[in-house]
């Protein structure tokens, strides 16, 4: 339940004086339904309404607060679309005061001629004459405290003006609480912020502009509050999965080092302790929650092989869940291969795969024949019944949130969790791999396979396409393969397809039949299929929209071409390089680039020249563009932040972390008083599930 002294928080914004129906539908739009939106909705600017100079001495566009004297009235005539004029002066010049739809009573009302008012807006010249259009205050002389000295400046939404926001916004602060502190009396003298209630009240009463800033004491005050309500509710969890029965699988080994005798390479030292850290956790009595992030390239399959034989090492069986047919076929056909010096069963289950077919892989499954089985979401649905499932690798792209994570583990043996690997092959930066995946144990593989070469990346403008081909002829006459990425077109599949299916055309008649073309609308066969063909040689080109992104693995592919590369995020220009430079001949990716391209493409299509270092790229990519853009703005996994900023408070992060552990070290039921401010806080960010795992504990 929520603690009674937040409830004011959360009330409608209908409850606030002159907040209409229509009104909060529009504020829903911006910031939200309830009061503690409004109060996480922050300034982005300030209005100075200090300056108050004589009329001779006005800057041009100038915020100033004049005292002027009205002089005549031109009001236009009933019809005309010529503005209401109103003459006003000091001792020094003139200025206009200009309405355009004019009300005249009230103009007559406000600015009676021949006294004297203060006058505040943005004075302009036009015509070299002074004018400001719709004075923003017109006020008596003796009502200058109702003019403030400077203005906050809020993010606004149709229908709503800056003025009503910010006097809504006021109002919704007044119904603010102090809070009880939860933060710790001397991390808060360290960094010299001041209580919660104070922090809210400065950011939303700025003094200069620079209290705007994401920097300013108030607003880390405020973010450290909200990341650390975020990291406190990841680590409750993390620690009610290591409370949860798991089961104690002991490596025997047999089989792994059947394996390892069996592959023409040997591990990586990345790859080594990954395999290590699995294996530890998978000896635990408790449940395993590991993310294991890979490079492109770095060796992911065969770490999770290697983890999934601990559990049919233990009489147990293990599932790959994979987001794509595609990458769940392509998986079983590695996996299959790196095993076959075993009698491990592997079996693959995909949509696709229906009637009897599906029917005996289901017998095996659930007599046990099958050890390990892969395929998309299908593997989870209610008909498919394990013999003894103890272990989950979750494949890229399915990054799902904490629930998700919690809800699948829960799919074992009753009353015992089931030991889960999520993989992605999407380098995470450090900071965001704290926020989403708090609650997971990390381990990285930050080194390539021996025998690999590097990828020379070049960038050309897309007007040199003609150099292009004939680049491409060569390398076909020496035996490469290419892939032909066509351009994002304003994140419209359709539209996506169209110019692929234009490429393909033009490709097809210069080079023939040797060109396949590939496209996310394709049924799952018929991408298949066209894969095929292309890994077997029968196709030199293959023209594709992003679908080949993510895993598809052709050795031969040693050339890369990526039309308006300047489209694409850093990470995934990453991730489509990653398709080539497998084998150990040398690989070309090129960038080809439109005519207009703004700086951060710029930098981009530097970097990537520059760097294969996929974790140095995320980084980058973070700087660049921000969070939800580096993991995919549809991404389930990325909390929702509303005064944080993951890309402006990455040094509260560890911070909150560290704080969030020792918090829990000392007082692991929030039961003693800081632990009971911290509830509050949990609420307020509206972290109950941290809350709800603390109670069902």
């Amino acid at each position: 339940m929520r603690p009674e002294i937040l409830y004011p928080f959360f009330t409608e914004t209908e409850s606030l004086p002159g907040v209409g129906k229509r009104i909060a539908a529009n504020l829903e739009k911006v910031a939200g339904s309830r009061i503690v939106d409004l109060l996480w909705h922050m300034p982005v600017e300030v209005i100075d309404r200090r300056a108050s100079p004589a009329l001779k001495d006005i800057l041009f566009d100038q915020i100033a607060t004049l005292e002027v004297t009205i002089g005549k009235h031109d009001s236009a005539p009933a019809k005309s679309k010529k503005p209401y004029r109103v003459w006003c002066h000091d001792d020094t010049g003139t200025v206009q005061l200009v309405f355009f739809h004019p009300r005249r009573d009230y103009i007559l009302t406000q600015l009676p001629e021949g006294e004297k008012r203060l006058i505040s807006g943005k004075v302009e010249v036009y015509n070299g004459q002074l004018q400001m259009s719709h004075p923003d205050y017109m006020l008596p002389l003796e009502k200058r405290s109702e003019i403030p000295e400077i203005e906050p400046v809020y993010p606004l939404t149709a229908g709503i003006s800056g003025k009503v926001m910010a006097r809504i916004i006021g109002d919704a602060a007044k119904k603010a609480v102090a809070l009880p502190e939860w933060l710790d009396k001397s991390l808060m003298e360290r960094e010299q912020w001041p209580s919660w209630f104070e922090a809210l009240d400065a950011a939303h009463h700025p003094k200069s502009l620079s209290d705007t800033y994401s920097s300013a004491t108030a607003r880390m005050r405020l973010a450290y509050d909200e990341i650390l309500a975020n990291q406190l509710a990841l680590e409750i969890m993390r620690r009610q999965t290591k409370k949860k029965k798991g089961r104690i699988m002991e490596a025997s080994g047999k089989l792994s080092s059947q394996v390892m005798d069996n592959l023409p390479y040997t591990l990586t030292g990345a790859q080594q302790r990954s395999v290590q850290e699995i294996k530890a956790d998978m000896v635990e009595p408790s449940a395993m929650m590991r993310l294991l992030q890979g490079d492109v390239g770095s060796g992911k399959t065969v770490v999770a092989l290697l983890a999934m034989l601990v559990a049919v090492e233990n009489g147990a069986q293990a599932a790959i869940l994979a987001p794509t047919e595609i990458l769940a076929r392509q998986h079983y056909k590695s996996l299959i291969e790196m095993a076959k010096s075993t009698d491990v069963n592997i079996a693959v289950l995909t949509g696709r795969d229906k009637g009897k077919a599906r029917d005996a892989i289901l017998s095996d499954l659930a007599s046990g024949e099958i050890d390990i089985l892969i395929g998309t979401h299908a593997i989870f649905q209610k008909d498919v019944i394990y013999h003894d499932l103890a272990m989950a690798v979750i494949d890229e792209q399915h990054r799902f949130g904490v629930e998700q994570r919690m809800s699948l583990s829960a799919k074992g043996k009753a009353g015992i969790s089931m030991d889960i690997l999520a993989m992605t092959a999407t380098p995470i930066p450090r900071t965001l791999t704290l926020t989403v995946y708090g609650d997971m144990d990390v381990s990285r593989l930050d080194e390539k396979p021996p025998g690999r070469t590097p990828v020379d990346t070049r960038v050309m403008a897309l007007t040199k396409l003609d150099n292009v081909i004939t680049a491409a002829k060569r390398a076909i006459d020496d035996g490469a393969r290419i892939y032909w990425v066509c351009p994002l077109v304003e994140e419209s599949e359709l539209l996506d397809l169209a110019a692929a299916e234009e490429r393909y055309r033009h490709v097809s008649q210069i080079f023939g039949e040797k060109v396949g073309l590939i496209h996310g609308k394709m049924k799952a066969k018929d991408k298949e299929d066209v894969m095929s063909d292309f890994s077997a040689g029968k196709l030199d080109i293959l023209v594709a929209t992003t679908v080949i992104e993510v895993g598809v693995d052709v050795p031969e592919a040693t050339v890369m071409i990526i039309e308006h590369a300047e489209r694409f995020g850093l990470s995934q220009l990453h991730q489509l390089r990653g398709r080539i430079g497998r084998g150990a001949d040398k690989s070309t990716c090129l960038l080809l680039y439109g005519s207009v391209m703004g700086e951060t493409a710029k930098a981009r299509l530097t970097i990537m020249r520059e760097t294969e270092d996929g974790f140095i790229i995320a980084e980058e990519d973070l700087k660049l563009r921000g969070a939800g853009e580096v993991l995919g703005t549809r991404q389930s996994g990325l909390p929702k932040f509303k005064v944080a900023s993951l890309e402006d408070h990455t040094s509260l992060i560890a911070m909150a972390r560290d704080d969030a552990r020792l918090i829990l070290e000392k007082d692991p039921d929030l039961s003693k008083e800081r632990g009971k401010n911290l509830r509050v806080l949990l609420y307020l960010f509206e972290r109950d599930e941290g809350v709800k795992y603390l109670t069902s504990g």
